[in-house]
């Protein structure tokens, strides 16, 4: 198929960017990397008026580390994220799972920008800005406004952005020192969509979690940053306490179903993962037999 008629206005400034916004609300959408409103656009899942080209803003473009902020603008590829330095020290959970984005032709086009704004439930990056406490940096025509990560997701496909609003950055803490992350997602194929994947940012301390963020994505109809993780901080971490967190898990899940899995599928694949997340971090094999998961 092909997408229906519309119109085509190549942004010259991201001031410029948010007038035209302004002045065709809802009918009009941003074109960044293009690796999903393109395919939705000749799916005609969507039928915008107005097309707004913002790939050609530099200003948007680029990673910068100021004090214990790490800001990365929207239209930084998915490639840029996976080779950057600055990444690999300050945020390697997203550096981990960058490689499962897709395949090279989609991370060498695609945005971080784009990822978040298109809010795909089955998307690793916005389960990432939830373990990493993103901040969200939107630019509309009252200014601009920072929006915390656990309230940008509002449901499938939807943010908190509006239709004047354009995404301009990501702000993220500096990893400390001591953190660590797990990463790793349950897909058919390398490249496929999750099934279930999991996120996760932890600082380990004397053997335990000091803290420890979950960011579950593919089950619900948003990225999921589960409350089971408070039952696993500052506390010994036992088969008793981890079955406490995997059915604390169970209670916050409600996947849907379709060609790929099966709820109850999903609810399993999840406790797997949050099982070998607290094994791997903790170097417990032991946590991951005995009937747990």
């Amino acid at each position: 198929m092909k997408a229906s008629a519309f119109a085509y206005a190549r942004a010259t400034s991201v001031k410029n960017a948010v007038e035209l916004l302004a002045a065709h609300g809802d009918g009009a959408k941003i074109l960044s990397g293009g690796q999903s409103l393109m395919p939705a656009m000749n799916l005609r899942l969507i039928s915008p008026e107005l097309i707004v080209d913002i790939g050609e803003l530099a200003e948007l473009r680029g990673i910068v580390v100021q004090g214990d902020i790490l800001t990365i603008g929207a239209l930084t590829r998915h490639v840029d994220l996976l080779k950057s330095p600055e990444i690999a020290i300050h945020a390697p959970l997203l550096a981990d799972a960058i490689a499962h984005v897709a395949h090279p032709a989609i991370r060498n086009r695609g945005t971080i920008g784009g990822s978040l704004a298109h809010a795909d439930p089955a998307s690793e990056l916005p389960a990432c800005m939830l373990a990493l406490e993103a901040t969200i940096v939107a630019r509309g025509p009252q200014g601009e406004r920072r929006i915390a990560a656990r309230d940008f997701f509002t449901g499938i496909y939807e943010t908190a952005l509006s239709s004047q609003e354009l995404l301009v950055a990501v702000e993220l803490p500096t990893a400390p020192h001591e953190s660590t992350h797990y990463f790793h997602e349950f897909a058919r194929r390398h490249g496929d969509y999750a099934i279930v994947g999991l996120a996760a940012q932890a600082v380990i301390r004397d053997g335990r979690f000091a803290d420890l963020r979950l960011g579950f994505f593919a089950v619900g109809d948003r990225p999921l940053l589960t409350a089971a993780a408070h039952k696993l901080i500052n506390v010994a971490i036992s088969p008793t306490a981890l079955s406490a967190a995997l059915s604390a898990l169970d209670g916050e899940l409600d996947p849907q179903g379709d060609q790929q899995a099966t709820p109850a599928m999903r609810r399993h694949l999840a406790r797997v993962l949050l099982a070998r997340c607290v094994s791997t971090l903790l170097s417990r094999p032991e946590l991951c037999v005995g009937g747990l998961v």
